[in-house]
């Protein structure tokens, strides 16, 4: 576990906001540096250490008090996945952004399961990953409607079927079943993978107003982000 050790950014924004504080997690030393030197440099960030593997996090978040950990999957140790669960299970967490070399692994299904906001491939074009930590440190998901769609139709096709009772479809429904009839509409559209003006259009909503519906949902269900519930609407079978 390491700290800064040259020009990191983060002197804060012309209007006096504090900057993003930034830890990168990843066992390969030259990410890191690649990482940091992506991210270095900017006013609105800062990368405030580095962790060499998932088993360092707990500690590493606790001395740098990160707003963002980009957090890579595959490391030799304690790997991102479980080092993700066990973070975002604390009071207060990080936001987690994954790292991965495949667009469509299950790991990183598991990890938006487990409360992270969203991933990144690591050939990610330098100007992609700092948008993409600037929209999670403010809350948003990382993942367009597209990648989503991805997601959801490569888990869905991974899921094995069951035979007997499925605790997690089983869960879905009971919360989703929780919800107005509007707030159920909006969240199967979610499930397809729609976008808000698509949600908008075929729910004769302002997008303003669906906006709304998602973060009531989010509130309602107890999740983090928009893929959250689009993997429980098909958890529970609606689409």
């Amino acid at each position: 576990m390491t700290g800064p050790t040259g020009p990191t950014g983060g002197a804060g924004t012309e209007s006096g906001t504090p900057p993003v504080r930034v830890l990168i997690v990843d066992d390969d030393a030259l990410v890191r540096a690649g990482l940091s030197m992506i991210l270095g440099g900017l006013p609105d960030l800062l990368v405030v250490g580095e962790a060499a593997d998932g088993g360092e996090v707990p500690a590493a978040v606790a001395a740098y008090a990160p707003d963002v950990v980009l957090m890579d999957i595959r490391m030799p140790r304690v790997d991102g996945l479980t080092a993700t669960e066990a973070l975002r299970a604390q009071p207060h967490p990080p936001e987690v952004l994954v790292l991965t070399t495949f667009d469509a692994d299950e790991q990183v299904l598991r990890a938006l399961r487990a409360g992270a906001a969203g991933f990144l491939l690591k050939d990610t074009p330098p100007a992609n990953i700092v948008h993409a930590v600037r929209r999670v440190a403010a809350g948003e998901a990382t993942l367009s409607p597209t990648v989503t769609r991805t997601l959801i139709d490569h888990v869905t096709a991974a899921a094995p079927a069951l035979a007997g009772p499925d605790p997690r479809r089983e869960r879905a429904l009971r919360l989703l079943g929780g919800l107005s009839e509007r707030e159920r509409q909006v969240a199967v559209a979610l499930g397809r993978g729609r976008t808000n003006a698509e949600i908008a259009g075929e729910l004769f909503m302002s997008v303003a107003t669906v906006k709304a519906y998602v973060s009531r949902l989010l509130t309602r269900l107890d999740l983090n982000n928009r893929v959250q519930v689009a993997l429980l609407v098909h958890d529970a079978d609606l689409v």
